[in-house]
């Protein structure tokens, strides 16, 4: 009696313990299941992009405008305020390189004496030498009258005296017309030597006034009120104390007018055709992770560019902030969610739920009782993190969002011919 109730509580308890491992394992694989259920809805495709804020208008601070004129092709920034100084117009901002501004002042002053006292010598020696040849015209003059005292007293002598006398008059008087047309000559190379020389040190003058002038404008000022925010090279760093500003471009460094800002970001060449201008725009700050902006896109590029350290080609996107904020500085990274498209009452599933097979068969894993099956669908439109489903589910469908154990042995259910 004893050996059959041993066998009875052991044969239970085997039974209990098989009932528990059968509940346990169940409910260990219902907490291993990752779920989601088809949604009808709307469907929105957007495009991210990280960006940065710029402002939509600003005024150039600009070194001197002079430096072609002066024949000075580059410069560098000596000094500067702190990029995000906040300036009055008039107030310093900069001050470049005047090295070789200096020596060419100090070679135009030197060839600004030497023509002065070119100038000056010209005038003497030129004075000097019309002094005299007024003096021998006066003497030339003198001796003619004595030819003519000579032949008046040779009346009462020979014809031949009286001949020669007459001869001697007439070379008086025509020596003295000599002189008098060498005179006018040399009054005016006189003239010609006086203005070439004092041309000469007009110029140098002029040169010189120009280039002291260019000088005082290497310390730059603010031309409005505002925030200084470095200008960028190409390769979009930042050009400060030591930077070069060229004559081509004397740019220093901005004044953005803050009201109005933009957010400047790249798209890959992939998804370029489906932006377009007046799309609305999500922005973040990555400095104000729980402000929110909109804008709107404004401008998107025709040419594709390749940014440095990238492969891809990318196109540049201008949106337009709609928000005011004083809190907004240029330079800051933005995240931009670009709504490209919008479909309403559409059915569409996390892509984390799609497999596919070879390049033909899409399919994902749907739960059915206890069960699930392998289901072939067909997508639509997808988006960064869901896709539009065409055929194969229908709005609750539960499905898996990663393989269920023993899904490799399971056959694909294809949609109908139809």
């Amino acid at each position: 009696m004893k050996r059959n109730i041993f066998f009875i509580v052991l044969a239970f308890t085997l039974i209990v313990i098989i009932f528990l491992s059968i509940r346990f394992s169940s409910d260990t694989t219902e907490d291993l299941e990752i779920l989601t259920k088809t949604k009808l809805g709307t469907f929105k495709v957007e495009i991210t992009s990280a960006g940065e804020l710029d402002a939509k208008n600003s005024v150039n601070i600009e070194g001197p405008l002079g430096l072609r004129r002066a024949r000075i092709w580059e410069v560098k920034i000596e000094d500067m305020v702190d990029e995000g100084t906040v300036v009055n117009k008039g107030d310093y901002v900069a001050r470049l390189d005047a090295a070789e501004l200096s020596d060419r002042i100090q070679n135009e002053e030197n060839d600004l004496v030497q023509s002065t006292s070119q100038y000056t010598q010209t005038k003497l020696d030129t004075a000097l030498e019309l002094r005299q040849e007024r003096d021998n015209m006066i003497n030339l003059k003198y001796d003619i009258e004595q030819k003519r005292i000579a032949l008046e007293q040779s009346k009462f002598e020979p014809p031949a005296t009286i001949k020669q006398a007459e001869y001697e008059l007439e070379k008086a008087a025509r020596a003295y017309e000599q002189a008098v047309e060498n005179y006018q000559l040399k009054v005016e190379k006189a003239i010609a030597q006086v203005t070439e020389a004092y041309s000469e040190m007009l110029e140098d003058k002029r040169w010189f006034n120009f280039l002291q002038s260019l000088q005082d404008k290497f310390n730059i000022s603010a031309p409005e009120d505002g925030m200084v925010i470095y200008k960028r090279n190409w390769r979009g760093e930042k050009q400060g104390v030591g930077a070069t500003v060229r004559a081509w471009d004397p740019v220093v460094a901005t004044l953005p007018d803050l009201t109005k800002m933009i957010s400047r970001t790249y798209i890959n060449e992939v998804d370029i055709n489906y932006v377009n201008e007046d799309q609305e725009v999500e922005v973040g700050l990555d400095a104000f992770p729980d402000k929110k902006l909109t804008g709107t896109v404004v401008e998107v590029a025709n040419i594709g560019e390749q940014r440095p350290n990238t492969d891809a080609k990318v196109f540049q996107i201008l949106i337009e902030i709609h928000e005011s904020d004083t809190t907004l500085r240029p330079g800051m990274t933005t995240s931009n969610s670009i709504l490209a498209e919008e479909i309403v009452d559409v059915l569409f599933i996390p892509v984390e739920c799609i497999h596919s097979q070879g390049d033909s068969i899409t399919y994902v894993y749907r739960k059915s009782g206890l069960s699930y099956t392998k289901q072939q669908i067909k997508t639509g439109i997808t988006n960064s993190d869901e896709t539009i489903i065409l055929e194969g589910l229908t709005e609750g469908d539960v499905l898996y969002l990663s393989d269920p154990p023993g899904a490799e042995g399971k056959n694909i259910e294809l949609l109908s011919a139809n």
